[in-house]
């Protein structure tokens, strides 16, 4: 496979407008486009019996995220543990102090998997479950020294 840009995660909600906001105001993603896809499109590629509206938004480094909210909303599940679900998706975001953006998290609605104190996983990395305002699963990683971990990214930036 040749992939021609950056992977897109899609990601199923039930309130477009109000997810979107909380990838854009509390995680930094940048609105790309909205589109509405017709019922017989919908259910022609496998996704629903009824139409939907995908959100675009990316982030600063150009991964996008699509946020599909179909137009028959699907009866909610009751997840246990993370991977005690076939097919569980989350989203990792690698990020710089994972405290300060536990009470921004919290105050957008998010809420956490098994609390909301990070846990030290390694000597050098903490990690962090929490679900968006829809139940989505995010990790969130932070590493003590970030060139360790992608030194592609970050070899040649001075510190």
């Amino acid at each position: 496979m040749k992939m021609l840009v950056p992977l897109e995660v899609g990601i199923c909600c039930v309130n477009l407008e109000k997810l979107s906001r909380f990838y854009q105001d509390v995680l930094g993603f940048t609105f790309v486009a909205q589109v509405k896809m017709s019922a017989e499109a919908a259910e022609k590629v496998g996704l629903s019996k009824g139409g939907y509206s995908v959100s675009r938004l990316q982030t600063p480094y150009g991964e996008r995220i699509k946020l599909l909210a179909p137009d028959i909303m699907p009866e909610s599940s009751n997840p246990g543990l993370i991977l005690d679900r076939v097919n569980t998706t989350y989203l990792t975001f690698i990020v710089e102090d994972i405290d300060a953006l536990v009470e921004q998290l919290q105050s957008a609605g998010a809420t956490f998997f098994a609390g909301d104190a990070p846990i030290q996983l390694r000597p050098d990395v903490k990690a962090l479950f929490c679900r968006d305002p829809e139940g989505n699963l995010l990790e969130l990683v932070e590493y003590s020294d970030i060139t360790t971990y992608r030194p592609e990214i970050f070899a040649n930036r001075s510190a």
